[in-house]
C-alpha cells in the first residue's frame, strides 16, 4: 500500500454531513463513536455500504490470500475440540467472519473428523445484511447451515470454539493526547479545509478525562495513548464463555503485544492509507490491538491465556510448510509459485508474519493449545 490518498479523499460525504451536523448540534464526539459511526452506521456505514474485501475491495486478509491459512485454523481447532473431549454437540463461532473465506476454508479441513462437522452449530457474528448473503452462499455446499448472531451474548450456551481473525481492529478507540495541563482526550470537531468547506479535524477536550484510565507513568506533550473498552469488554466475554462453558478462542490481528504509546488509528481504501477522518463510509477505519489489554481482561476473568505469538510463528508450528509443499504436488509450476507466494505473505516477517499476533483464550484445566506450547 502506498501513504498518499488519491484525490478523492476531499469528498464529502452523507455521513460526514451528519457527523457535522450532529457536532455543530451537540459539539465534539469520541474517536470511538467516529469509528462506530464510520464503519458501523446502519445506512452509511462502511460495512454496511461496501464491498470491502478482496483484490476488488480496499483491503485483503490472510485466508483471501492464502486458502493454507483458514486449513490450518481448522485443523487447530480439531485438535483443540480433542482437547475438550470431543462434545458431541458445541458451538462454532467466527466473530466478524467477512465473506465466509476462513470458515469455508475451516469446514473443508475439518472434514477429517466427521463427528466435528455433525456437532457443530455454527454461529456466525455478523452485522451486515449484504455480508451475511455473502456468507450463506458461500458455505451452502458445507454441509453446515449457519445461523447468525449481532452479539455474542444472543448464542445459547454450550461448549465453544471461537474464532476472531481481524475482528477486534475494528472495534472503536478512545485516544488522550498528553498537553502541558496533562492528559486530555482527543475527539472529532469540526475544520475548514484550504476552500472553507467545514471538514471534520481532530480537537482536544477542554477538561481532563473521568478517573479510572491507567495511563502510562510517563509521557510527553504530545503522546497518544488508546484503550478500546469495546474490545476489553469484549475479550471479557469471551473469557466469561470458554470459563464457565468449556472451550477456547483464537484472536488474530495485527498488534502490539505490550500496552504503550503510539497513534494506530488508520483507515485503509482501495489498498491504499487513507486518512482517517476523510470521506466516512468510504473507508475502512482500523486501530492496532492491544495484546496486552485482552490478556490481562481475559485473565480477570477467569480464562487461561496462551500467546501472543507472531501469526508467522503460529501457522508454521502447526505445519504450514509440509502443508505448502502437499499443495504443490501436481501442479504447474506457475500454480506452486502462486501458491508458496501466498504462504510466505502471510507468514514472513517482513509481510503478515511478525505484525499479525496470536491470542488463544482458554478455559481452565485444558491442555495447551497448539501453537502455544510451552508460551
Amino acid at each position: 500500500m502506498t501513504d498518499t490518498p488519491p484525490e478523492d479523499a476531499a469528498e464529502r460525504t452523507p455521513l460526514e454531513e451528519r457527523l457535522v451536523s450532529l457536532i455543530k448540534l451537540k459539539g465534539p464526539i469520541s474517536v470511538a463513536d467516529y469509528m462506530a459511526d464510520a464503519i458501523g452506521h446502519p445506512h452509511e456505514g462502511y460495512y454496511m455500504a461496501q464491498k470491502a474485501i478482496g483484490a476488488e475491495g480496499d483491503f485483503i486478509t490472510a485466508p483471501e490470500v492464502s486458502q493454507v491459512f483458514g486449513e490450518l485454523i481448522g485443523l487447530w481447532l480439531l485438535e483443540a475440540w480433542r482437547g475438550m473431549g470431543a462434545p458431541a454437540s458445541f458451538n462454532l463461532i467466527e466473530l466478524g467472519p467477512g465473506r465466509g473465506v476462513l470458515m469455508e476454508d475451516i469446514l473443508r479441513a475439518a472434514r477429517l473428523r466427521p463427528d466435528f462437522v455433525r456437532g457443530a452449530c455454527l454461529w456466525l457474528l455478523e452485522t451486515s445484511g449484504r455480508l451475511r448473503h455473502e456468507q450463506q452462499k458461500r458455505l451452502r455446499a458445507s454441509g453446515v447451515k449457519p445461523l447468525w448472531a449481532d452479539d455474542l451474548a444472543d448464542i445459547p450456551p454450550a461448549p465453544s470454539l471461537i474464532v476472531a481473525n481481524e475482528f477486534f481492529d475494528c472495534l472503536p478507540i478512545r485516544q488522550y493526547q498528553y498537553t502541558e495541563r496533562g492528559w486530555r482526550e482527543r475527539l472529532v470537531g469540526i475544520g475548514a479545509d484550504a476552500g472553507g468547506t467545514e471538514r471534520l479535524a481532530f480537537t482536544l477536550a477542554d477538561a481532563p478525562p473521568a478517573p479510572g484510565i491507567d495511563f502510562p507513568d510517563r509521557a510527553a506533550p504530545g503522546d497518544i495513548f488508546e484503550a478500546s473498552p469495546d474490545a476489553r469488554d469484549c475479550a471479557a466475554e469471551i473469557a466469561d464463555m470458554v470459563s464457565a462453558q468449556g472451550g477456547c478462542a483464537l484472536i488474530i490481528d495485527y498488534g502490539h503485544v505490550t500496552s504503550g504509546l503510539g497513534d494506530t488509528l488508520q483507515a485503509v481504501r482501495r489498498h491504499q492509507y487513507w486518512p482517517p477522518l476523510a470521506a466516512p463510509g468510504r473507508a475502512d477505519v482500523t486501530a492496532h490491538v492491544d495484546f496486552e489489554a485482552l490478556a490481562r481482561r481475559a485473565i480477570d476473568h477467569g480464562a487461561a491465556v496462551y500467546g501472543p505469538v507472531t501469526q508467522g510463528r503460529f501457522l508454521e508450528s502447526l505445519g504450514l510448510s509440509l502443508r505448502v509443499e502437499t499443495l504443490c504436488k501436481d501442479k504447474s509450476p506457475e500454480e506452486a509459485a502462486a501458491v508458496r507466494a501466498g504462504a510466505s505473505r502471510i507468514a514472513a516477517p517482513n509481510e503478515m508474519g511478525e505484525i499479525f499476533k496470536a491470542l488463544c483464550l482458554s478455559g481452565p484445566n485444558q491442555p495447551a493449545p497448539a501453537g502455544f506450547e510451552g508460551k
